[in-house]
């Protein structure tokens, strides 16, 4: 059966609900934050999977202002709006080059600097607000640089477990027509 329209839409709630669940409890569970905005992160891609990059997309913003309407402490939510709600996009677009090379490079070159902005960035901006861990900032590219290839891993096997449980979609096969 073709997933229609009203499939999409109800599914489109259903992660943006999960999404922004998830957001919520990281802002309250210590320890486990950048589990459950991993965890956000995995409704972008099902939407992308599942209407393309602009469902993808649509989840990412909503799910970004529901946060910060909804959670009240807005800065835990910063993990997720600057790098976990859009990295399935960012992945999309990156691993449409067949290289797998290319593919790493370009993910570990966009966090590297991602996360030297990030550490230089809110030390400068929010040190008072945000407790950064006290490592020079070398040391935390590298051990940020190998938990996002950790990360990346899994939600390479993850989407792939969802591809091969729920999807693609084939028309059932017609019966033959009695003449």
């Amino acid at each position: 059966m073709k997933r229609n329209k009203t499939f999409k839409i109800a599914l489109g709630g259903l992660c943006l609900a999960l999404a922004v669940i998830f957001m919520f409890g990281a802002s309250f569970v210590p320890g486990i934050d950048m589990t459950l905005f991993a965890i956000a992160s995995l409704f972008t891609v099902i939407m992308i999977i599942e209407t393309g990059v602009g469902g993808g997309l649509l989840i990412y913003v909503g799910a970004c202002i529901l946060g910060l309407i909804l959670v009240p402490a807005k800065l835990a939510l910063i993990p997720y709006i600057f790098f976990f709600g859009y990295y399935g996009i960012l992945k999309y677009f990156i691993e449409k080059s067949k290289s797998g090379v290319v593919q790493i490079s370009l993910k570990l070159i966009f966090f590297a600097a991602l996360l030297c902005f990030g550490l230089l960035g809110f030390r400068a901006v929010l040190a008072s607000a945000v407790d950064l861990p006290d490592f020079p900032v070398a040391v935390l590219i590298i051990g940020g640089t190998l938990m996002l290839l950790v990360y990346d891993y899994i939600l390479t096997f993850l989407i792939n477990f969802y591809r091969r449980r729920f999807g693609p979609v084939r028309e059932p096969e017609q019966p033959p027509k009695l003449s």
